[in-house]
C-alpha cells in the first residue's frame, strides 16, 4: 500500500511539473530539433498584401470604453476602403448603440447590428459571421485597446494558405500599486506569451484570446450558444481541421485587470468551467494517431492545465500526510517531511498574498504562490460548476481596475 502512495505522489508531482515548466522544456527542444534539420516554417511579410478585413467588435453595454475603442479603432494603420468596423451591441440599454449609430455618417465603413435582446458574445459573432464579406475577420473586445499596426501585423500571416487563424497577444496593463491579482494576471500572460511562441515554432498554438483574434472567413464554424470559450472553439477546430494558427506577439490587446479578486475569481471560474466544456467538446483531439503534433500540444498545454495539475495539487498534500504518519525508514521520513514543509511554506505565502492583496499591498514575491494557488483553487471550482451545469453563453461583465 504504501508504494502505490509513493508512486501516485511522484506521478502526481511529474504531472504538476510537466503542466507547468515540463511543456514548455520539451517544446522548446522540439523547436531547436526542428530547427537542426531545417524544418521550420516560412515566415511571409510582404507589405503590399492588404487583404479586405472586416473588425468585429461585440458591445453590450459599453459605454463606459465606447468612445476610446472607437478613436483607437479608426486611428489603425490600414487603408479605410479596405477595413469595415462592425459592432454588435445588441440588448444594451446605456446608450451604446446610440452612440455607434451617431457615428455612422462621420465613419462610411462603420456599420453596427443592433437588438432588444441580448443573446450573449457568441450569438453575437455568430450574427456578425452572417454579414460578413471580407476574407479575414478579426475579433476583438470593446475594453481593449489595440496597437497601432495590429491589422498588418495579423493579415501578413494569410499569405500562408495553410494558416487559418492568427492568436494576437493579451497584455494586462498594471501600475506600481496594482492588486496583486493584477499583477499575477500580468505575470500568467507573459509566460503564456512565452509558450505560444514556442506553440507556434513547433506547429500551431492552441488556443487564442478573445481579446484578439482573426480567422479566415470561411473556415468560421457556427458555435453553439452556450458555449463559454469561444475563442478556444473556434481557433482549435480550425486547427483540427488542418490548418495552423499563428500567435503574433507584434499585434496585441491591452487591458486592464480586474478590479478585485472577487471579480477576477469570478471570471476564472467561468474559464475553467469553459475548458471543461471544450475538453468534452473537443474530445476527438485526444487522438495523437490522428491529429499528431497537435493532439501533443493540446493535452500537454491546455487539457491538462484544467483537468490533471488542479487536482494533482491538494492530492500532494493528502498522500503526503499519509506517508509521513505510516514512514519508517529514516530517508523516505527525511523527504517526505521536507516535502510537506515546502508545500506547507508555499501555500501560507499563498495565504499570505492573498491578505495582502485585499490589503492593496503589493509584495512581488507572493505573486507567484499567490496566482498559482488561486489559478489552480478557480479551475477546480470550475469543474464543479461545470458539472452541475451552472453555464451559459451571457457572460457577468467583470469590473475592470480604472
Amino acid at each position: 500500500m504504501k508504494l502505490i502512495l509513493e508512486l501516485c505522489f511522484w506521478i502526481c508531482i511529474g504531472l504538476v511539473a510537466y503542466t507547468y515548466v515540463g511543456y514548455g522544456i520539451v517544446a522548446w527542444i522540439f523547436v531547436k530539433i526542428r530547427k537542426i534539420f531545417g524544418f521550420t516554417f516560412k515566415k511571409y511579410n510582404d507589405p503590399t498584401f492588404l487583404p479586405e478585413v472586416t473588425l468585429v467588435v461585440p458591445a453590450y453595454n459599453e459605454m463606459s470604453c465606447i468612445e476610446a475603442k472607437v478613436i483607437n479603432t479608426f486611428g489603425l494603420d490600414y487603408p479605410s476602403d479596405k477595413f469595415e468596423v462592425l459592432f454588435v451591441t445588441e440588448g444594451s440599454n446605456d446608450g451604446t448603440s446610440e452612440y455607434i449609430a451617431s457615428l455612422q455618417s462621420e465613419y462610411s465603413n462603420l456599420r453596427m447590428i443592433a437588438g432588444d435582446t441580448r443573446r450573449g458574445k457568441i450569438e453575437a459573432m455568430n450574427m456578425a459571421m452572417k454579414t460578413v464579406n471580407t476574407p479575414i475577420v478579426i475579433f476583438t473586445d470593446a475594453n481593449t485597446t489595440l496597437n497601432h499596426a495590429v491589422i498588418k501585423n495579423i493579415v501578413r500571416h494569410f499569405q500562408d494558405p495553410i494558416v487559418g487563424a492568427v492568436a494576437g497577444e493579451k497584455r494586462i496593463q498594471t501600475e506600481g500599486s496594482e492588486a496583486a491579482a493584477g499583477a499575477g494576471e500580468g505575470l500568467y500572460w507573459k509566460y503564456e506569451s512565452f509558450l505560444k511562441k514556442l506553440d507556434t515554432e513547433l506547429y500551431s498554438v492552441v488556443g487564442a484570446a478573445g481579446e484578439l483574434f482573426a480567422v479566415r472567413t470561411n473556415l468560421f464554424e457556427h458555435v453553439e450558444k452556450d458555449t463559454l470559450l469561444d475563442d478556444f472553439i473556434i481557433s482549435l477546430r480550425i486547427a483540427a481541421n488542418g490548418f495552423r494558427v499563428i500567435y503574433e506577439p507584434d499585434a496585441y490587446a491591452s487591458e486592464r485587470p480586474s478590479f478585485s479578486i472577487q471579480d477576477e475569481m469570478k471570471r476564472k471560474i467561468r474559464i475553467s468551467a469553459g475548458g471543461f466544456q471544450a475538453i468534452a467538446r473537443l474530445g476527438f483531439l485526444w487522438n495523437i494517431f490522428r491529429y499528431g503534433l497537435l493532439s501533443f500540444q493540446y493535452v500537454s498545454h491546455r487539457a491538462m492545465r484544467w483537468a490533471v495539475a488542479p487536482f494533482c495539487l491538494p492530492l500532494l498534500v493528502l498522500i503526503n500526510l499519509i506517508l509521513l504518519i505510516t514512514g519508517s525508514e529514516l530517508l523516505d521520513n527525511f523527504i517526505y517531511h521536507l516535502l510537506m514543509l515546502a508545500q506547507i511554506a508555499f501555500y501560507i505565502l499563498a495565504l499570505l498574498g492573498y491578505y495582502l492583496e485585499n490589503k492593496k499591498i503589493r509584495v512581488k514575491i507572493l505573486f507567484v504562490p499567490f496566482y498559482f494557488s488561486f489559478m489552480n483553487y478557480c479551475a477546480i471550482l470550475g469543474y464543479f460548476r461545470y458539472k452541475n451545469g451552472l453555464t451559459s453563453g451571457i457572460w457577468e461583465k467583470v469590473k475592470r481596475a480604472e
